[in-house]
């Protein structure tokens, strides 16, 4: 499914992000940096040590923020690690919208032309995947309409075929409610 707003496609696809054709995809990341589980996982396994070498270098950053290292092994350029909340530490909206955007800039700061995110904080951080879709795809399209990017492709690859229909049942709301 996709659509386009302004000259961006926003594209949603089911699957493994690890093997998408980006500039950069994007890890869904706890503020230590350290690989471990799910996506961050998945992204490791294929990227190679090299990835995390490099997070060790930065050594960590706060909920909300994203940082930027090469992609190893990926087929990509970059993996954009943004750190989103856990479900129940507070202020989770803000801090997902927040890594949500510092993944964008960074793609902007870059120059990158196409991001892929996950669910970012849906998966093992146990925030739930509606509240997830909302706020960023509403992010994203917001980023889209209020600044000259130069993104041309923002992909959502989910996992799943419950976390694909969340982000599709929302972005066809919002695509409502913005008159796109």
């Amino acid at each position: 499914m996709e659509k386009k707003i302004k000259d961006v496609v926003l594209r949603l696809v089911e699957g493994d992000i690890t093997g998408l054709s980006v500039d950069a995809i994007v890890n869904a990341a706890g503020p230590s940096l350290v690989m471990g589980g799910g996506v961050a996982g998945a992204i490791l396994k294929k990227g190679g040590r090299k990835i995390q070498e490099e997070c060790d270098k930065i050594g960590g950053t706060s909920c909300g923020t994203a940082v930027i290292t090469g992609a190893g092994n990926l087929s990509v350029r970059y993996v954009i690690h943004a750190v989103g909340p856990r479900a129940g530490e507070g202020q989770e909206d803000e801090k997902l919208k927040s890594a949500t955007l510092s993944a964008l800039k960074l793609a902007d700061e870059y120059k990158l032309k196409s991001i892929a995110f996950p669910a970012i904080s849906a998966g093992i951080f146990g925030y739930p995947i509606d509240k997830s879709a909302h706020i960023m795809l509403s992010t994203c399209l917001e980023y889209i309409n209020q600044n000259k990017t130069s993104l041309s492709e923002i992909i959502f690859c989910l996992f799943g075929k419950p976390a694909f229909s969340s982000f599709r049942n929302e972005l066809n709301s919002l695509n409502c409610l913005n008159g796109s």
